[in-house]
């Protein structure tokens, strides 16, 4: 029996304006019949953006709020319930997404958003079959995940596979950078298993300004203009190496998946929209110099501390000056 390639929806996309970034997400979608063919009436649906960092509002970091109200508001037509969940390296999923503009949308569509919480699920890695991923993320009915394109100095880039390390919750991320860390290829088989496990629906990519150089925060915005669709994940990402000009086996999570089996092919992969060819980039800028995956444990208790210190005290006190 013959099985369908895997499909990836690209088009070009420049304006974050409403009616025109809705526009470009229809179109994006339409290949797949719609948000239609992945929400049913009733199901609880997760927006999984990148909500990296409160500190840098307008340097691109974390993916745009007007890409996240026009997915979310497509997701109630279908009759679905979405809600906001992930979790943030420093301080809470609320307070990142406020501090990067979230807080009108949230209003706006009455949109609940979590912070993250950890249970076991086993995986079918016997590597890694001791995954502590989002129990908000792995009960949800349908996983909606909301890259940022953005080069990483320990990853060379973020796209969709990295993107959902955010169910993994809390500071549990920092351990998996003290156990894995010390080894790329283990890190990114690791990130391709959460990848796996989380098993999102559907991966909408905001590539329209992306964040290049030394990322994923300290970098600057990059116009790119691209949009970009799929059912899977590692499709997408393997798409979008392709277009930024950049190796596959240069990227430790795309490396991984090949490796494991679970990336097709350029070849294998439809594109009933634009072909990576026309999109693609020649200047697109990688970090100077990759850092080390690995965490120390100096590092993890001075992380942990600087999240308990922006969660617990920083943020109530900047809501509480905002009454």
């Amino acid at each position: 029996m013959q099985t369908q390639k895997p499909s990836v929806s690209l088009i070009r996309a420049t304006s974050y304006e409403r009616e025109t970034l809705r526009e470009s997400l229809l179109t994006l979608l339409e290949p797949f019949g719609g948000m239609a063919a992945f929400v049913n009436k009733g199901d609880r649906v997760l927006l999984k953006p990148n909500l990296l960092t409160g500190a840098r509002p307008g340097k691109e970091c974390t993916t745009r709020p007007e890409l996240v109200y026009e997915v979310a508001q497509m997701v109630i037509e279908a009759g679905g319930k979405p809600f906001l969940g992930d979790s943030p390296a420093f301080g809470s999923a609320k307070g990142v997404a406020i501090a990067n503009g979230y807080a009108s949308i949230l209003e706006e569509l009455k949109l609940p958003i979590v912070d993250f919480h950890g249970q076991r699920y086993q995986t079918v890695s016997e590597n890694f079959n001791h995954l502590l991923l989002s129990k908000e993320a792995m009960a949800a009915d349908v996983v909606i995940n909301l890259p940022k394109v953005k080069s990483h100095a320990q990853l060379t880039l973020t796209l969709g596979v990295k993107n959902l390390f955010g169910c993994v919750p809390g500071k549990m991320k920092a351990w998996w950078h003290m156990e894995a860390g010390k080894d790329a290829n283990r890190f990114g088989e690791m990130l391709v298993e959460t990848a796996k496990a989380i098993n999102p629906n559907l991966t909408i990519l905001d590539g329209i300004i992306g964040h290049d150089g030394n990322g994923p925060s300290n970098g600057e915005p990059r116009a790119l203009g691209i949009l970009a669709a799929a059912s899977n994940v590692f499709a997408l990402d393997r798409a979008m190496v392709e277009i930024l000009n950049v190796p596959p086996q240069q990227v430790p999570t795309v490396a991984a998946s090949q490796r494991l089996g679970v990336c097709p092919e350029l070849a294998d992969i439809d594109f009933p929209q634009l072909e990576p060819d026309l999109l693609k980039l020649e200047d697109w800028r990688l970090p100077d110099k990759l850092i080390p995956i690995d965490f120390a444990m100096p590092r993890v208790i001075k992380s942990t501390f600087k999240h308990l210190y922006i969660r617990f005290i920083k943020e109530p006190m900047i809501a509480y000056g905002r009454r």
